[in-house]
């Protein structure tokens, strides 16, 4: 394969070549303290609802050094996301409407959600905003324990939750839902599908959650054909991307249909339909096809197709399209 013709990684990935997590020294209080005491140290600010503070009218996340923490946000606990360009970056958040709107006076900022910023940011800051609300959208939601009840306690540095009950103080650990998102082709053609509730011309790659004691493979197999009827034989990996809205990882696969034959089954598409490449292209050309964004792996994952299978960009052909 030509890696000079694959597309560009998937929005949110490839954080690791910036960031080290340093997961070896969570437990390590006192370094912890340390680097959140760091005039080096950098904080992302998020508020309950995810969103994180941009600089003004820039594209740019607006970070808080040490001084700014301490003025304002002291009281809140800080979650160490790792480090990068030899700092240290921590997460808080926010839960009182009026601080956050008395700090985006104070900071020149503006909130933005993490679908748009995905688009606005450099790759390094969209991937920091991505782990920053997964991380925090697993704390708001994991706040007691699953065998005894209690409140759990943050530890690890806002990694791990535990058990606050003396007599279990089971640890608790994030979790991310795996989904199979996959371009089905057959013959030339590609298999995609579209919601009610999407814009007119919308179709999309097939995707779902993996169930209990299910492979990958199998999974992108059920939801082909649960969605659409179409048996598939061949399952490739192509890509991954974390997605926490709130908390899934996208897996993204290449597959092989056996046949044309489409038999809506749970009835989760308005419509699904096999498109070739010039289909495509004609398409996007008279307003009629609209692909995702380039913020999901399905635009990734069709634009490799388009690639590999017809010499096409698909960013190419977005580009010129009337809308």
């Amino acid at each position: 394969m030509d890696r000079a013709k694959l597309p560009p990684p998937n929005t949110f990935a490839g954080l690791s070549l910036v960031l080290d997590r340093v997961a070896e020294r969570r437990d390590d209080s006192g370094w912890i303290a340390e680097q959140a005491r760091s005039t080096q140290a950098r904080y992302l600010l998020l508020d309950t609802a995810g969103e994180a503070f941009l600089q003004g009218d820039h594209e740019a996340l607006r970070w808080l050094d040490v001084g700014e923490r301490e003025r304002w946000l002291d009281d809140l606990p800080t979650s160490l996301l790792g480090i990068a360009d030899g700092r240290p970056h921590f997460l808080l958040v926010l839960d009182d409407p009026a601080r956050i709107t008395t700090l985006e006076t104070a900071l020149d900022a503006r909130r933005v959600s993490l679908r748009a910023a995905g688009l606005l940011l450099p790759a390094h800051e969209a991937g920091l905003f991505a782990y920053a609300k997964g991380l925090s959208h697993w704390q708001r939601e994991t706040r007691h324990c699953t065998r005894c009840g209690f409140p759990l306690q943050l530890v690890a540095a806002g990694h791990r939750g535990q058990c606050t009950n003396p007599d279990c103080g089971h640890l608790h650990f994030p979790r991310t839902d795996a989904a199979v998102i996959m371009l089905v082709e057959h013959e030339g053609a590609c298999l995609l599908g579209r919601q009610a509730s999407w814009p007119p011309g919308r179709y999309s790659t097939l995707a779902g959650f993996v169930e209990p004691g299910e492979s990958l493979e199998d999974a992108v197999r059920r939801e082909v054909a649960e969605e659409s009827g179409v048996i598939v034989d061949e399952v490739h990996y192509h890509s991954s991307q974390p997605w926490p809205m709130p908390a899934s990882l996208m897996v993204g696969f290449i597959a092989t249909a056996r046949s044309r034959q489409i038999v809506m089954r749970d009835h989760e598409l308005e419509d699904a339909r096999w498109f070739t490449p010039q289909q495509i292209v004609d398409g996007i050309a008279d307003g009629s096809f609209l692909p995702s964004t380039a913020l999901s792996v399905s635009y990734q994952l069709l634009a490799y197709w388009l690639q590999q299978r017809a010499g096409l960009e698909l960013a190419t052909l977005v580009v010129s399209s009337p809308r």
